[in-house]
């Protein structure tokens, strides 16, 4: 494959359809020359993809320079979109609850394939990446493949042009040169500047232009989507995009997460209001009546401490804390520092905290000392004195029995918690074993002389805090915002061409443009009316 030279002696690129010099067909356009009309797409030039088709390369190519290829991944990307949307999302579902129980629990057989084909999680997942890099990647191919030789070809094109390129343009006329005023040139040339078209002239030939910017709108969308689509993925870069939820019990300090240990958000308190039913609140009547349990949320807010890391982090050492800041977090009253952002999303009401249960003995109820159970940290031994000491053997936080039918937990968090307890005794120095869950004592042995009895429970409020940082939303924003300039460049605007040429005893007229036909049409009315030179008529009429 060998570059083709014109009878006007231009050099086309390979596969090039009509010179981009003369716009004469070149040879291996000889199925085109049949034609009434020519292909003005990209102006004949060549494309890469339509032109090798031999090595690897080529072929990955040619794969992603496919509008059809293109189109497919879009679909597909937002098919698979629109699946993760079918359930909640991991990070929507409670915290309180592992990922595989919750979509089996919640939506049967149809969320356990849900969670084991990966769409909980379905934008972090690297195979929903890979569907996005492809959709960039097969953006940047299209875009190079064709705005190569489009730039190329309107670059080079000439002003005299052959009589085939005129006679097979859409908008044609021809007109005998005996009628012709020579004054009429100067006339339309200067209806042709008034409609602020660029008017050059070679030999005694003209070519109008306007509008040729339009040309490259789609280019600038595609700029925009890259930008935007390279802003998406860089949200799965650490430290780029962070949405968290933190929960925090009143009391707590907690790490904030995406912090890498430098922030701490401490809880002092957490307040809930709520509308009670009397005549200053008329308002909220029938919607209390309808909670049923009386009363409607006002507020509800979180009394944080911000504090930062002092020094270095020491594995295994209490951090040193220094307090930022004071807030009052209520929904859309987010605590804001250093690009993150704290949202109050929700809350939970006395969640069990500690547990206290007395050791006394079964036959006359006589108690030898209380023990309490931190929840969240619970001891293993608790001594009481005078040699009785109870031990936990066992400690389950949210106690269920398992398809086996074997006691297990399903997540760490105190919902329903059951010990497995030895007490010891002095008589009874063996110890003996009682299995305590909440309204339920299971004791392996009947014989038992004493038993763990409940004794109080302590409890606290927790709330949910979102923590997000976005430093991607400006890189989002600006391919958004060059998106919508490609939008509007190739959607108000049009590139309009006219030729007029000098053919021996004729006059030739043709017009091109890449919409909008009949705009370009009265123009030519226009700029030709009060001259000898007929107005093109539409070809495209005559097919």
């Amino acid at each position: 494959m060998r570059e083709v030279k014109c009878e006007c002696g231009h050099v086309n690129p390979i596969g090039t359809i009509i010179c981009e010099s003369c716009g004469r067909a070149t040879s291996l356009d000889e199925g085109e020359k049949q034609k009434q009309l020519i292909d003005m797409r990209y102006d004949g030039s060549a494309r890469r993809s339509q032109t090798y088709n031999k090595t690897v390369i080529d072929k990955i190519w040619n794969f992603f320079s496919s509008v059809k290829v293109g189109v497919w991944l879009i679909v597909i990307t937002l098919i698979a979109s629109a699946l993760g949307t079918i359930y909640p999302q991991e990070m929507y579902i409670p915290p309180t609850v592992t990922a595989s129980e919750f979509y089996k629990d919640e939506y049967g057989i149809f969320g356990q394939i849900y969670y084991a084909l990966g769409f909980h999680n379905l934008y972090n997942s690297e195979w929903y990446l890979i569907l996005v890099a492809s959709i960039g990647i097969s953006l940047v191919i299209c875009s190079l493949d064709r705005v190569i030789p489009l730039y190329r070809a309107l670059k080079k094109q000439g002003v005299t042009r052959h009589e085939s390129f005129m006679k097979r343009q859409r908008l044609y006329s021809s007109s005998s040169i005996n009628n012709h005023n020579g004054n009429e040139y100067e006339q339309i040339k200067k209806k042709l500047k008034s409609r602020r078209y660029t008017v050059r002239e070679e030999n005694g030939n003209i070519l109008a232009e306007k509008g040729r910017f339009s040309r490259w709108g789609p280019y600038v969308n595609h700029i925009g989507l890259i930008i935007f689509l390279i802003g998406a993925m860089l949200r799965f870069i650490p430290g780029m995009y962070i949405d968290e939820v933190l929960w925090v019990r009143e009391g707590e300090t907690a790490g904030i997460p995406g912090t890498d240990g430098k922030y701490f958000l401490k809880n002092e308190k957490f307040i809930m209001e709520v509308y009670e039913k009397d005549k200053e609140n008329e308002v909220f009547s029938d919607a209390i009546d309808r909670q049923g349990d009386g009363s409607v949320i006002k507020n509800f807010q979180a009394n944080v401490v911000l504090y930062e890391r002092k020094g270095e982090i020491i594995p295994g050492a209490e951090p040193e804390l220094k307090e930022i800041k004071r807030k009052e977090v209520r929904v859309n009253e987010p605590l804001k520092h250093d690009g993150y952002a704290l949202y109050q999303t929700s809350y939970k009401l006395n969640e069990l905290n500690k547990m206290r249960f007395n050791l006394v003995e079964k036959q006359s109820d006589k108690s030898f000392g209380e023990i309490t159970v931190d929840l969240l940290n619970p001891k293993k031994k608790y001594d009481l004195g005078n040699g009785y000491r109870v031990e936990i053997a066992s400690y389950l936080p949210n106690f269920y029995f398992n398809d086996d039918g074997e006691p297990a937990t399903k997540t760490r968090v105190p919902d329903n918690p059951a010990f497995v307890f030895k007490m010891i005794t002095p008589d009874k120095p063996e110890g003996e074993s009682s299995f305590v869950g909440i309204r339920q004592t299971i004791e392996p042995n009947e014989d038992n002389k004493y038993k763990m009895k409940f004794a109080g429970v302590e409890t606290k409020n927790l709330t949910a805090l979102t923590v997000r940082k976005d430093m991607t939303l400006w890189v989002i924003g600006i391919g958004g915002a060059i998106f919508m300039i490609g939008v509007i460049q190739g959607m108000y605007w049009n590139h309009r061409r006219i030729w007029i040429k000098r053919n021996g005893d004729e006059i030739l007229v043709a017009g091109h443009t890449n919409k909008n036909w009949y705009g370009l049409s009265n123009e030519l009315k226009y700029v030709l009316d009060g001259t000898s030179i007929n107005i093109p008529a539409d070809q495209k009429d005559k097919e």
